[in-house]
């Protein structure tokens, strides 16, 4: 009977790591997608004529999020020229709140996304004489604009978070990982628990 019961305690926690982090990724992306819809669907233009109320269509908010970014960027691609951006960056900056967010959200979807990724260069930086090390990314090789030369720009993420912080560091503190970016991002927001297979 004590065999029994330990095999079925055995199933069970092994049952637990497949289906716990599955239906936690699973309800996280129902969870962002549902969220986004319901919040962007526009039903109210569509209304059953026997009754009067709106008609709720599942996906008409992610197909409108998606319709959007697609038009923005074949406005911007063929339509947007370089005195218009100039223009509409100088309206921007007559607005300081809102220029500061903009600014701060476009520079960390461009870091991801953009031409120029940020996020590509994991990196191994020793922290003090101890040899404690921390695993970084480095955003920026050149800080001489702000008068520290020879040091770079290196972005900690935290565990469990998409948090971080930005610590500016001597370049030959900082070695190279053979990791990818990805992995090395994995890594480091599994508290080192994957990103290494």
């Amino acid at each position: 009977m004590n065999r029994i019961l330990r095999s079925l305690i055995n199933y069970f926690f092994k049952g637990v790591l497949i289906v716990v982090p599955l239906g936690a990724a699973i309800f996280l992306l129902y969870w962002a997608i549902s969220s986004v819809d319901n919040t962007l669907n526009l039903s109210s233009l569509f209304t059953d004529p026997k009754t009067g109320q709106p008609i709720y269509i599942p996906g008409l908010g992610i197909l409108t999020v998606v319709l959007l970014i697609l038009f923005a960027g074949i406005i911007v691609t063929n339509f947007i020229t370089d005195p218009i951006k100039i223009w509409f960056n100088k309206w921007l900056n007559k607005l300081p709140l809102f220029n500061f967010l903009y600014s701060s959200i476009k520079d960390l979807t461009e870091a991801f996304v953009g031409d120029e990724k940020k996020f590509s260069e994991p990196v191994l930086v020793e922290l003090n004489e101890s040899g404690l090390k921390q695993i970084g990314f480095v955003t920026n090789k050149d800080l001489s604009s702000i008068n520290l030369p020879g040091q770079v720009a290196v972005y900690f993420p935290f565990s469990y978070s998409f948090a971080g912080q930005l610590f500016i560091v001597k370049t030959e503190k900082v070695k190279p990982l053979e990791m990818s970016a990805s992995a090395a991002m994995k890594l480091v927001v599994s508290g080192g628990v994957s990103g290494l297979d």
